[in-house]
Order: structure tokens, then sequence, then C-alpha cells
């Protein structure tokens, strides 16, 4: 009977400890698993913290860029006083454009085709082949333009100076009437002082813009002048 008494007492001793053991390794897991939740919650709150400054650094960037764009474009209001040419003094030359904005490459610009250069509201095209006047003109057509019309001083002064050779324009003789290509009559000239006989123009930049234009066959093949409205 103390045999039995005292194996009794043991294995109610044995289930007492056993019980505790796992409670208090329940416990140490519940423990475990609520820092385990808090740290991932943590993690959570990093990680969105870091998006949001993400996304407020790349809007910034956004905003500063679209910012540069509009206020580097062609408009030289304030900047620009005066033009040799009568064009809009709210565009900028090709020049003007590329000293005030230097950094910028857009087609703000460069709005001409490549190979074209820009003046007032035109693009000009100096060609580096020869054809008559009439083939001239329809090639300046087929570009969507026509040969030169120079209808101020500062077109010819610009034309001359990009110019090295000898350019057909869009001045021809109808009935004793100098046109030019857009059917008006002629205004301002700057003929040579000797001038060959022909019913066609041209404009040579070998010398001073004020008296280059001279005369020639239109079958006659030399250089040409496209001008396209911008």
């Amino acid at each position: 009977m103390y045999i039995k008494f005292c194996r009794s007492y043991v294995e109610d001793k044995r289930d007492e400890g056993g019980e505790n053991l796992a409670s208090k390794l329940s416990v140490e897991l519940e423990g475990e698993k609520g820092k385990q939740t808090e740290g991932n919650a943590r993690l959570y709150r990093v990680g969105c913290f870091c998006l949001t400054t993400i996304c407020a650094i790349l809007l910034l960037v956004i905003i500063v860029l679209s910012t540069k764009l509009q206020t580097g474009s062609t408009d030289c209001s304030g900047r620009v006083k005066t033009t040799t040419d009568k064009q809009n003094p709210s565009t900028c030359s090709e020049e003007q454009c590329q000293d005030f904005f230097p950094t910028i490459h857009s087609s703000r610009c460069q709005p001409c085709a490549e190979g074209w250069i820009i003046y007032g509201r035109s693009c000009f095209f100096l060609s580096s082949f020869r054809l008559t006047w009439a083939e001239s003109q329809q090639n300046c057509t087929s570009s969507g333009g026509s040969l030169a019309v120079i209808t101020s001083r500062g077109v010819q002064s610009f034309l001359t100076r990009k110019g090295k050779l000898k350019y057909w324009i869009g001045l021809r003789q109808r009935d004793d009437t100098w046109n030019w290509v857009n059917n008006n009559e002629l205004q301002e000239s700057y003929w040579a002082e000797r001038v060959e006989h022909g019913d066609c123009a041209y404009l040579s930049s070998e010398r001073p813009f004020e008296k280059n234009w001279d005369k020639a066959s239109c079958q006659a093949a030399t250089y040409f002048i496209c001008q396209r409205q911008l």
C-alpha cells in the first residue's frame, strides 16, 4: 500500500510538472508570436514610409522638370528688344534660342526639318546641287514650300551670310514685271550695279547683301534656296 501511494504521488507530480511545462512553453510561444507580429508591423510601416518618400521625390522632380520646360520655350519677350527682321518679337531665331537656352535640344529650338535653317517664321534650305529655276521651284514645292521670297532686309542679310554660292530665289520676270512665286509684285530689291540678261533672279553670296541679286536664263542650272513657313 505504501508503494502504491508513492507511485500515485510521483505520477501526480509528474503530471503537474508536465502541465506547468506545457503552460510555460505556451506562454513563451505566444510571446514570441507577439514579438514576431509586432516586428512585421514595424517593417510594414517602414516600407510604407520609404515608398511614400520615393513617390514624393519623384513628384517633386516631375514638377521641377515641367517648370523648366515651360520656362525654356522660345518666348523671347523681355529678352530681345529689337529684331533685324520685322518678325514676331516673341519668336527666337535659331541663334537666339540656342544662346538663351543652350541646354535645350528639343524641337522648341529646332522646329525645322534636318538640313533646314530657321529665321523668323520660316525655315530655309540652301541646296548643295544645281537645277533649273523651274526644277528648283518644283523641288521646293515637293517639300511643302517654294523658292525663297525675300521681303525684308533681315532675310536678305541672313541668306547672304548663310550661303556660299549662287542661288535661285523665287523671283521671275513675266511681261516686263518681276513677281515672286506667291504672285506678289517685287517691291524692295537688291540688284547688283551691273546685271546680266535673263528672266529669273538669283542671289550671289559672294557679294555684299545690299547688292547681290543678278539675272540669268531660267534654263540655266544653279543652286537654289527653298522657304517653308512655320
